[in-house]
């Protein structure tokens, strides 16, 4: 009897088992065979909600334009898009899933410099190339042989910007206004510095952090009391939109510049008129001749109704320089080898600019002076 009952038990595991093999022969190929998997992390809710957007949506664009013609190898790229918050946080546990998930071939994201720099150890360790279109801090692309951005770095944009205002606008006291994080601290003392190099003067250097509410009624007044000729917003657009404001309340009659972080259609909506004239500079103008350009403006109006920005196009090229990688990477590309191939793109012709990968990851990429005007940006002539 209990021999009897011992063979139904082994029976009874076999099939268990059995069932299990052919569950996992069954679904494997059809997931792992038929697609590539492209990881997106971003700001999807929250602050920073407007750029992971437009992340979103640039992403999606590309792989919609390679499943049209015909995939790689036979096989499509899917996104998977995960909500960061632009919280570190948040932004490592979501590295830890795209790296534990092998159908996950590569990686776009971060938006910030924070959420990057705390996700890289987890993408390098596990051989995960991380592609950031917007992670401008110096530090980011030396994280490891798996991080790669897309965007000038804060040691070329300061300088630029830097001489923006004393040499083409003429404004030789500085004040700064800077968000006091990884990104805000480096982008403050580049600019900084590159205001010295040209020989103007910083009169006035002021930090907050994302937690001190949005009253920089103090701020202004000390710096109002300096009588700078331009103001310097180390921000995102947000909080450069109240700030401009309450400049305005504040008496503070002075002109504005600042990052490409403030080059977004939400600026000119919160904003209103106290960012008319404001400074900044951007790698992306849709205005742009480039056939590239045009066509890529085309598509992403079409598709929806609205005029991509300098973060759409950033991250519509860093999927592009992904996708270009992949098919280099040849018929049975891994992780590693969309890594090395993509090390070895040469001028790729993207939206913002040719693109070249130098051996830590970085890129030099041109920026041009824009300018808003009439509720609009336009480049500064």
């Amino acid at each position: 009897m209990k021999q009897g009952i011992g063979k139904a038990v082994i029976f009874l595991l076999a099939l268990v088992l059995l069932v299990g093999v052919v569950g996992c022969s069954g679904d494997n190929p059809k997931e792992t065979e038929d697609k590539y998997l492209i990881g997106l992390s971003a700001p999807l809710t929250g602050d920073y909600a407007q750029y992971g957007d437009s992340f979103k949506k640039a992403v999606e664009l590309k792989l919609e334009e390679v499943k049209a013609a015909g995939g790689i190898n036979g096989k499509n790229l899917e996104l998977l898009a995960m909500d960061s918050k632009a919280d570190p946080k948040e932004a490592a546990n979501i590295a830890q899933k795209f790296a534990d998930n092998s159908q996950v071939i590569a990686e776009i994201g971060e938006f910030t410099s924070t959420a990057a720099l705390a996700a890289a150890p987890i993408y390098e360790r596990n051989g995960l190339v991380q592609l950031s279109p917007t992670s401008s801090h110096p530090d980011f692309a030396t994280q490891g042989k798996y991080m790669f951005r897309n965007i000038a770095t804060q040691e070329v944009e300061g300088p630029f910007l830097a001489d923006y205002a004393v040499n083409t606008l003429g404004k030789k006291r500085v004040a700064i206004i800077y968000i006091q994080n990884d990104w805000g601290i480096v982008a403050k003392d580049n600019f900084a510095k590159g205001v010295e190099e040209h020989g103007g003067e910083v009169v006035a250097e002021e930090k907050y952090l994302p937690t001190d509410g949005k009253d920089f009624s103090s701020i202004l007044t000390k710096i109002k009391n300096t009588n700078p000729d331009i103001l310097f917003l180390g921000t995102m657009y947000t909080d450069a939109a109240l700030i401009s404001q309450q400049r305005v309340k504040a008496g503070l009659n002075v002109d504005i510049i600042g990052t490409g972080s403030l080059y977004s259609d939400k600026l000119l909506e919160l904003g209103g008129e106290a960012v008319e004239g404001l400074y900044l500079a951007s790698s992306f103008f849709p205005e742009d001749s480039a056939p590239q350009v045009k066509n890529f403006v085309d598509a992403y109006k079409a598709k929806y109704d609205e005029v991509p920005n300098m973060f759409a196009a950033q991250a519509y090229d860093a999927a592009g320089l992904i996708v270009e990688a992949i098919k280099a990477a040849g018929d049975n590309p891994s992780r590693q080898s969309v890594r090395d191939a993509l090390l070895n793109i040469q001028d790729y012709p993207g939206v913002t600019g040719k693109t070249t990968f130098d051996e830590n990851g970085d890129v030099v990429k041109d920026m041009v002076n824009l300018v808003i005007k009439d509720g609009l940006y336009r480049v500064f002539e």
